[in-house]
């Protein structure tokens, strides 16, 4: 998680930590749901994630 574009420890932290929580991701959109990630982030990281 931490070579996406925006993504550090702590947010790669965090984005284990909700999926661990509420299990799979349905789309791309929901990972603004992870506290840290916002609009901004969510489009630095967009184009290496896939679900």
């Amino acid at each position: 998680l931490e070579t996406l574009d925006g993504v550090g420890p702590a947010t790669a932290k965090a984005i284990v930590e909700w999926r661990e929580a509420n299990g799979p991701f349905r789309s791309v959109e929901q990972l603004m749901e992870v506290r840290g990630i916002g609009p901004g982030k969510l489009a630095a990281m967009k184009d290496g994630v896939s679900l």
